[in-house]
């Protein structure tokens, strides 16, 4: 891994932190995948989950998008009347390039110059519920995972109860 990709990682990262700070809806942000493990390779994109109190904001050009496969995103954007560059643009994030439904999750995946890929898991909170624990979540989160904004301490616990 070079280390140009690295401080652009962390740059982004930080980018990140510092706006989740900003929002009130945001419960938090969960750096999971290999940049968690710190096994990222030169070609690993960033994965992060986003728990908001307003999953719908986020997700509001899924039922533009071409490659949008969630059937719930075209109502959830209708619900709120913002545009995509409401949050992804102050991100510097641009257009994703692929939206998707995993569960309680939908995945928003955006290519940032030159070439970073990140890939939000965009859900309430309820994902990160411990009282179960949904095994879906245990395996992403058992995997690797680094709370990067959490307020409330949910992260935490999610994390603390899906170490091995």
């Amino acid at each position: 891994m070079s280390s140009e990709r690295l401080a652009e990682v962390r740059e982004f990262l930080d980018r990140l932190t510092r706006w989740a700070g900003t929002r009130e809806d945001v419960v938090g942000l969960l750096l999971v995948g290999s940049y968690a493990r710190g096994a990222a390779r030169p070609d690993s994109d960033v994965d992060v989950v986003l728990l908001t109190a307003e999953p719908a904001r986020y997700l509001v050009d899924a039922a533009e998008s071409d490659t949008a496969e969630s059937e719930g995103a075209e109502s959830d954007a209708a619900e709120f009347e913002g545009t995509w560059d409401d949050w992804a643009g102050e991100l510097g994030l641009g257009r994703p390039v692929r939206t998707r439904a995993w569960g309680p999750v939908t995945e928003r995946r955006y290519t940032l110059l030159p070439g970073l890929e990140v890939e939000f898991g965009i859900g309430g909170p309820r994902w990160a519920r411990t009282d179960p624990v949904d095994p879906g979540t245990r395996r992403v989160v058992a995997d690797g995972a680094r709370a990067l904004y959490d307020p409330r301490r949910i992260l935490a616990e999610l994390v603390r109860r899906c170490r091995p």
